[in-house]
């Protein structure tokens, strides 16, 4: 699967009204379960604030939108 994304973009996820504005990070190689194989290319790092406290969590990249301002603090 391609990758849709680089690192400084800009992120939500889709179809949660109450989404954070996050910056994505890198992408983290995931092993599947099952096969064993891993994928390099589909699960990415993201990292956002909320009160001043910083978050971070790994999402499918297919739960993912991209913002029309991206940028953010890592450029590429």
């Amino acid at each position: 699967m391609a990758r849709k994304f680089k690192a400084g973009d800009w992120v939500e996820i889709k179809g949660k009204q109450d989404s954070p504005k996050m910056d994505v990070l890198k992408y983290v190689p995931k092993k599947e379960p099952i096969f064993g194989f891993v994928d390099n290319d589909t699960f990415l790092e993201c990292v956002w604030y909320r009160n001043g406290e910083r978050k971070s969590r790994i999402f499918h990249q297919n739960r993912l939108l991209k913002l029309k301002d991206s940028g953010g603090i890592h450029q590429t």
